[in-house]
C-alpha cells in the first residue's frame, strides 16, 4: 500500500533525525487490514463478496488483528520517536486519553483502561489503535470512526472479538464533520504529548501525498 511505503520512508527519516516527527492525517478507501495477529478467517466475506463491496484486503506489520478503514473514518499515523514519551504502552495510553478528551468536547462519554486497547463508548469501540515500533519510532496508529459506513464491519471479526460492536461519532451525537473534529483532536494530542505542531504538506518535506502535521518540541 502507498500509505505503508510512505510511513516506512518517513520513519527512516525520523529515526535518522532528519525529521522531528510527522503525524499523517487521512482517510483511506475501503480496505480491511490484518495486523500481526490477524487471521484471514476473521474476514467473513469471500472473494466474490469482497469484489462486490469494492474492498481490498492487505496484511500489515502493525499490532492487533483485523479492522476496517474507509471514508468517514479519520486515520492518524504518528511517526514519532516515542522513547521520550515513555515507550509503547505509555504512548498507546496517551493516544487513548487524547481521543477520550476530544470526544468529551463533543458530548460523547468514552473510556479506556479496563477495556481492550482502543477507545470505547459503552461496549462499542469508536477508535482502534495498533502500532509498530522500530528504532524507537512508531508507525501506524489510530482509526477514529467519525461517520463511516459501519456496515463494512459486519463482514469481519473486528479486532479479533466475535460479536464485537462498533460505533461512530455520527451514531452517538450526529457529528459528521471531519473538518470540525480534526483541529480539536490535534489540540488534545498536542497537549497530551507536549507537541508544538506545525501544519505542512508532504511536498514541503520531500514526499508526495496528503497533508501532515509535524510535531515538534519534545
Amino acid at each position: 500500500m502507498a500509505a505503508w511505503e510512505l510511513q516506512r520512508s518517513l520513519a527512516q527519516r525520523v529515526a535518522d533525525a532528519e525529521l522531528p516527527g510527522v503525524l499523517l492525517l487521512l482517510e483511506h478507501p475501503h480496505v480491511y487490514t490484518l495486523g500481526r495477529r490477524g487471521k484471514m478467517a476473521d474476514i467473513l466475506a469471500g472473494p466474490e463478496r469482497l469484489r462486490e463491496l469494492g474492498i481490498e484486503v492487505h496484511a500489515t506489520d502493525r499490532g492487533g488483528e483485523v479492522t476496517y478503514h474507509g471514508p468517514g473514518q479519520l486515520v492518524g499515523y504518528p511517526i514519532v520517536d516515542i522513547r521520550p514519551l515513555g515507550g509503547p504502552l505509555a504512548f498507546v495510553h496517551g493516544l487513548e486519553a487524547a481521543i477520550v478528551a476530544m470526544l468529551a468536547e463533543f458530548g460523547i462519554t468514552a473510556e479506556r483502561g479496563a477495556k481492550p486497547t482502543g477507545v470505547w463508548v459503552g461496549d462499542a469501540k469508536i477508535a482502534a489503535i495498533g502500532l509498530k515500533v522500530s528504532r524507537g519510532v512508531s508507525m501506524h496508529g489510530f482509526a477514529l470512526n467519525i461517520a463511516p459506513d459501519l456496515s463494512y464491519f459486519d463482514h469481519i471479526v473486528p479486532c479479533g472479538m466475535p460479536g464485537g460492536k462498533v460505533t461512530s461519532m455520527e451514531c452517538e451525537v450526529c457529528i459528521a464533520d471531519m473538518a470540525g473534529v480534526v483541529p480539536v483532536l490535534v489540540r488534545h494530542l498536542s497537549k497530551t504529548f507536549g507537541w508544538q505542531p506545525e501544519w505542512a504538506s508532504l511536498e514541503s518535506i520531500g514526499a508526495a501525498g496528503p497533508s501532515v502535521l509535524t510535531p515538534s518540541g519534545r
